[in-house]
This record gives structure tokens, sequence and C-alpha cells, in this order.
């Protein structure tokens, strides 16, 4: 899922260029691309240049981190943290601080460091002496001269973190795909037998996962490898790509938990969205009355799943953030795997509410600035059946 996307690694690279230099902060739900931009970016810089670091599978213990983190830099490394007293936590993440703050490259250059998963760095906040980790850490990055793109999946909450964060920091929503990129990804999987059949598959598709990159490609690579890639059918693609041990079911699956497992009241959570699953867009009143849970202790469930960006609000009614995830909900969570009749009924009706909204021409490659830049919601939709953000 490495495809390029010019313009917003453009516009990262030129926050380096500015006085002081900008520290672009990446937002998008789970497969929108983020690692994709980040490890781009190093790739274009070089390894002597950049250190791609991805916090949230390696921030265990501050000590274990900076271990991690200083083992495979390209850039020159002070003293180590003392380890032999009861502040060894705080002292490791001192010396991080210093390291990201002051290190430099070893010809004496700028080093860039380029953190996957910013909001990992909390785990820290569990040890003696590290309350307020990452107001800490970015208050230190602010002051520093070296240059830092970071990221996270979790957009509510680091929108939240990041609203009295120091100038220097942008946030860059990172969109959807356009159709035209869509295209772009069949294109390289030999589908479609000319550019008409390409940009009206590349519709369908767009339609049916929302433009979300995870989504498209993993529809586009099912697509490809049906009998006759030319005749490939998106809708059955989806049915079979949602089906046990399928590729994108195992993905929403884990995006699924993922998120519940980093909000509070992992049961109830999972009841909402199974009641949001069968029925949507529904009032706090409907879904107390479906839950058997009193308005107020609803509406903290409810809060808590808007807090890892499962669900939004508008207009005083809840529906889920991502469609084809509900959808998956519909299938799963219950007590019996979905056979091909479940299939196939569930993905058609999900198909008929989604392709009559195509959108009716492909657009330009990278949406436009003020799309980019909007630091609300994604890109406005000329559908309104499914209002996702």
């Amino acid at each position: 899922m490495a495809f390029e996307r010019p313009t917003l690694e453009r516009r990262i690279l030129l926050a380096f260029e500015a006085t002081p230099p900008r520290i672009p902060v990446l937002l998008g739900a789970s497969g929108s691309g983020l690692t994709s931009l980040l490890i781009r970016i190093g790739q274009q810089l070089g390894d002597t240049r950049s250190q791609y670091i991805d916090a949230e599978r390696s921030a265990s213990t501050p000590e274990n981190f900076y271990d991690a983190v200083t083992l495979q830099t390209p850039y020159l490394v002070g003293e180590a943290p003392a380890r032999n007293h009861n502040r060894a936590a705080r002292a490791a993440f001192d010396a991080l601080l210093a390291f990201f703050g002051n290190t430099r490259r070893q010809d004496g250059g700028t080093a860039t460091f380029l953190v996957d998963e910013l909001l990992a760095l909390r785990t820290f906040e569990s040890f003696p002496g590290l309350r307020g980790v990452l107001h800490e850490f970015l208050d230190t990055l602010s002051v520093s001269r070296n240059h830092f793109v970071f990221s996270t999946r979790f957009v509510n909450r680091a929108n939240r973190f990041l609203r009295d964060a120091p100038d220097r920091f942008e946030v860059i929503h990172v969109p959807p795909l356009s159709p035209a990129e869509v295209s772009a990804i069949l294109l390289t999987k030999g589908v479609g037998r000319d550019d008409a059949e390409r940009t009206e598959l590349s519709r369908m598709i767009h339609a049916l996962t929302d433009g979300l990159p995870i989504y498209a490609t993993t529809l586009a690579e099912a697509v490809a490898l049906m009998d006759g890639a030319s005749s490939g059918d998106p809708v059955s693609a989806l049915a079979s790509q949602l089906a046990v041990g399928a590729h994108l079911s195992l993905y929403c699956r884990f995006c699924y938990e993922l998120r519940l497992h980093r909000a509070r009241g992992y049961g109830a959570l999972k009841a909402i969205l199974q009641v949001l699953g069968n029925e949507e867009p529904l009032t706090l009143t409907e879904i107390a009355h479906r839950l058997g849970r009193t308005p107020g202790s609803t509406k903290d469930y409810l809060s808590w799943l808007e807090d890892v960006d499962l669900i939004l609000v508008h207009q005083k009614r809840y529906s889920f953030r991502d469609p084809l995830l509900r959808l998956w909900v519909r299938l799963h969570c219950r007590p019996v795997p979905p056979n091909e009749d479940d299939l196939s009924r569930e993905v058609q009706e999900y198909a008929v509410l989604r392709l009559p909204y195509m959108e009716p021409e492909i657009g330009a490659t990278e949406p436009p600035a003020s799309v980019v830049n909007d630091p609300g919601t994604r890109r406005e939709r000329e559908w309104s059946i499914l209002e996702i953000d």
C-alpha cells in the first residue's frame, strides 16, 4: 500500500523549510496510509538523514524505548542514562528528550525523526514521575532545531491534545483516496480492459470503501484475482473479503478490537456498536432504550466510543464513523459466523445503499488544499444517505 501522494509529501517536506521549521502531525483513520507516508518521506530524505520509529510497537518502558531508539539510529548518541536507582524511568525519559531535541547527524546536519503513533508515548505515564509525558515531550521538541513528523490514528484524542500545543505543530488531516487514485491502483493491479472500464470500477470501489486506502487496495487486489480480472465484480469481491479469515475481515477485526481496547467500558461499548450495526443513526434516548441503560450512563459510553473514533454524532444522532466496519460488525459480532447467504445478502444491501451515490467524475489526483487543511471532517461527498463525518 506504499502508493505515492505527492501533494501531501510535498507539504510535509515544505514544513521543514519554514522559519522556524513546522512540525507536521498526520491524522487519519486506521488504514489511511499514515505509515506509508512516513516511510516515503524517509526514503526521500535518505537513511542517514532520517529515522523512522514505530512508537506503538516499541514503546514499553522508557528505558527499553530509549535503548530501541538509539540502538539503530544513524545519529550521534550521548551518554546512556543511569539504571541503578528508583528514578530509572525518569532518567531514561530525560535522556530520550535530550536525544530527540539535541542529537545531530554524523556530518553535523539536522536530524529528522518520523514517529508513527505519537499517542503511544502515553504508555510512559504509568511510571513514577512521568505524569503529563506527551505535553513535556512536545514542549521540549517545539524548541529543538531538529525536524519531526508525527502521526496517529486517534484523531479526536489528538485534536483535543493539540488544541493548546505550541504554534510549530501543524495538523494535517490525511484525506481518503480520490477515484483517480483508486483508478491508478487498479492500473498497477492489471484490472480493467481499458480506461473506461477502469474508471467505472474505480468509482464503484471508491463508493464501497469510502476511499480508505487499505480497503480500496484490498478490494482492488481481490478484483484482480477473480476469474477474468477485466470482468471482476467489486460487490462479489467485497463479499468474499468479508468472509471469516479473509484479509479485509481480519483487518476490520483488528481495528474493532484495537479501538475498543483503547477505550473504557469494553462490554457496554460492544453492545452499543451492535445496536448501531442494526440501525443508525439513533439518538441518545433511542440507544439508551435499546441498551437498557440510563441516558446518563449511555452518554458516557457514547463519549468513550467517540474518543477512539468508532462513532460520530451529527445533529444529536449517532452512527458509525466507518460504514464498512459497521457492515463487518453486522456480519461477525454474533454467535455464529456468517455463511455464504449471509455474506451475499448483507453485502448486496450495503452496495445498494452505496453505489447509486458514486461520484459522477474522477477528480484530481489530490484533493484541493482547502480540503487537506480542513481541521475538522473529511471531504464532503455528494451523497447524503450515509453521513460519514
